[in-house]
């Protein structure tokens, strides 16, 4: 029997994740702990391979089939529910749902694998003038003067900041302290030392 065969008869000709009847096809679960197997595999309609294949064009509300889908006792079904909601996880009513999920510690292991690669690859990378990459804790100096937003401050170039922070949702800011004072800082502006 074929792989899609044996997913047909499990999931009874329904997406396992949204229940529709259309466009049916198989979905390889990414970063599985063994080959394409029946174990390893979906059956999910196009919708849902389409949004799961990119994630810039994932609609929140499709995903509330989540509330039904998340309960399926196949291991492949509950990962990729675990991972969309994880990804939704800002819309609010995904971290919910995340609180309830009950899996095997083997099949969280599995889903969190793919979440971890997934936040790995999407992280943000902050680089100073010259492209080298910063981490929290470096010291950096000023390469020009700049004006402090608020204040009458200016820090004037050459001035070393010791101990930075990066800020978690824009590369281009790191925050650090200059004459006292904790600021904000454009990466542009800035050479790691």
């Amino acid at each position: 029997m074929s792989l899609e065969q044996d997913l047909r008869d499990r999931s009874g000709n329904l997406c396992e994740l949204c229940s529709s009847t259309t466009d049916l096809d198989v979905y390889a679960v990414p970063h599985s702990p063994e080959g394409d197997t029946a174990d390893t595999a979906i059956f999910a309609c196009g919708t849902c391979r389409t949004q799961l294949e990119n994630p810039d064009q994932v609609e929140p509300n499709h995903w509330r089939c989540l509330n039904d889908s998340m309960w399926s006792p196949v291991p492949a079904v509950q990962v990729v529910a675990y991972r969309m909601l994880h990804q939704l996880k800002a819309e609010g009513w995904p971290q919910d749902l995340l609180d309830m999920m009950y899996m095997e510690e083997e099949t969280r292991e599995w889903a969190k694998a793919g979440v971890a690669q997934e936040t790995a690859a999407n992280a943000l990378v902050h680089r100073d003038s010259n492209g080298v990459i910063l981490e929290a804790g470096d010291s950096v100096v000023l390469i020009k003067d700049l004006k402090v937003k608020g204040s009458s401050m200016v820090a004037k170039q050459g001035t070393a900041v010791r101990r930075i922070s990066l800020d978690h949702e824009n590369e281009k800011y790191i925050e650090g302290k200059v004459d006292g004072q904790q600021i904000v800082l454009v990466t542009d502006y800035v050479k790691k030392i």
